[in-house]
């Protein structure tokens, strides 16, 4: 048992708390968790990765694409064997306590919330704008739209998970079908001369047609190669409402990135071999902008543009639910305050949902400045990701006998090139957007102060992940001895 937990109530006080924290098990198997891992981050398909060819050309951007999603691919797989040990709602945060204790638990599960709180407060921004262009009933963005989104998404999440997850799935199979809508509609355009239309910096280093920015511009752009991967790594949140976790959840990380590969690279291409790179660099709109060479609005494009739109609510609808989560799990242990973890009739952490959905709206409606949380996000992402590439190695060092359904392929290889490249991304932060980076360390050290001085002494022995943390201690022990 850490010595940081505290001593667990009597046997009945025990079962109380953790009924009174339960969430609905079986509510989704592999083929909706598959959903929902492409719900996440299908939305950076329609947009913001396009800002990265302003960064690194076209070149710049296709490599930091691939780096990036080597990233996703190494740490999806080590995330894969993790959660098939662990299948709690902890996800990430879980991973990282039984690896790195309590202060590497609450570091992760920080960078995890920071994510998952800023993302859908940026991404609300961008569907105000979409109801607005599209001349929606006359609708305008602004703070009542962002409350009406809020409102709706959280009461379709209050009512249960099955029908959230459900719903995110529907929305999500109508983004994806309109990608390959585009990609097929652009493709009798295409043309490899577009794709490096971008003038040339001849005074950076190693600049050519192909990175017009030269070799620094590839750095430049891993934040944005990374927004074609953006929040896979959220399925594992799920593990206490799936069937079987063990087995599904390895198998529905598998598909979802899978998937999510495949979009990339066609989107990517299509977009910027139609129009060519240098006019799509910096559309808030890359794909409709894509299919009107002329400016002006076709069928096809209208059709890309409500897709657009269903692709935001998708990765929307789906963060809020990551983040209710990650918030659960962290108050369910005591890391936060425990009240926040309390569910209703209906197994819906209501206190999860209500308070982080609270804030989201507040900083959409006071900033008003999506893309800026949007790096926000990115930064508590990359530290994440290190933490969790980290956990693997660690876990596979120290407990190299623990149980293991599934095993990462090329083992602590994989994740080792997961945890250089999330570095590398976290640096890259920097030269994107050094106020972001500067306003997520501020953030981490208040939660670090709250942490230390307050819910460290306080953390919940009874709690999946705290459970799991003082086996291991035990065992050990017993080895020792």
């Amino acid at each position: 048992m850490s010595q940081e937990s505290t001593s667990p109530p009597a046997a009945a006080q025990a079962d109380d708390y953790l009924e009174r924290r339960a969430l609905r098990r079986g509510s989704a198997g592999w083929v909706l968790l598959t959903g929902l891992g492409v719900a996440y981050v299908v939305s950076g398909d329609y947009s913001g990765w396009n800002f990265g060819l302003a960064e690194g050309g076209f070149g710049g951007l296709a490599i930091a694409m691939v780096l990036m999603g080597a990233m996703y691919a190494c740490m999806v797989f080590a995330l894969a064997e993790l959660s098939s040990i662990l299948p709690t709602a902890g996800g990430g945060y879980g991973f990282a306590r039984r690896a790195l204790g309590p202060w590497g638990g609450f570091l992760t599960g920080t960078a995890i919330l920071i994510e998952y709180v800023l993302a859908p407060a940026a991404i609300v921004i961008f569907i105000g704008d979409y109801v607005e262009s599209l001349g929606l009933f006359g609708l305008e963005s602004g703070w009542p739209m962002y409350l009406v989104c809020f409102a709706i998404f959280l009461g379709i999440h209050l009512w249960g998970v099955g029908e959230a997850l459900r719903f995110s799935f529907v929305v999500t199979g109508i983004a994806v079908a309109a990608l390959i809508v585009f990609a097929l509609a652009a493709l009798p355009d295409f043309s490899f001369a577009s794709l490096d239309d971008i003038p040339v910096d001849s005074s950076a280093a190693g600049s050519s047609s192909w990175l017009p920015f030269g070799l620094l511009g590839i750095w430049a752009a891993f934040p944005f190669g990374m927004w074609f991967f953006l929040g896979v790594e959220g399925v594992p949140l799920a593990a206490e409402e799936t069937r079987d976790p063990a087995r599904t959840l390895p198998k529905a990380i598998r598909w979802s990135m899978g998937i999510l590969v495949v979009l990339a690279v066609v989107t990517f291409f299509a977009a910027a071999g139609t129009r060519g790179s240098a006019a799509i660099q910096e559309a808030g709109n890359p794909l409709v902008e894509a299919l009107q060479p002329d400016g002006r609005a076709t069928t096809l494009s209208r059709i890309v543009n409500y897709a657009g739109l269903a692709g935001l609510v998708a990765s929307f609808f789906s963060l809020i639910y990551a983040g209710s989560r990650q918030l659960f799990a962290l108050s369910r242990a005591g890391y936060l305050p425990r009240f926040l973890s309390l569910t209703s009739r209906r197994k819906a952490p209501y206190l999860g949902l209500l308070v982080p959905g609270t804030i989201g709206f507040l900083l959409a409606a006071v900033s008003g400045n999506g893309a800026r949380m949007l790096n926000i996000a990115v930064f508590g992402a990359t530290i994440s990701y290190a933490l969790m590439s980290l956990s693997h190695i660690v876990l596979r060092r120290r407990e190299p006998e623990l149980p293991r359904p599934y095993r990462t392929p090329g083992g602590v290889l994989t994740s080792s090139v997961a945890l250089v490249l999330a570095c590398a991304a976290l640096v890259a932060t920097f030269l994107v957007d050094v106020t972001a980076a500067l306003i997520a360390l501020a953030v981490y050290v208040v939660a670090l102060a709250y942490f230390g001085l307050y819910s460290r002494k306080r953390l919940v022995a009874k709690a999946p992940e705290e459970e799991f943390a003082a086996l291991a201690a035990a065992e050990a022990e017993l080895t020792r001895d």
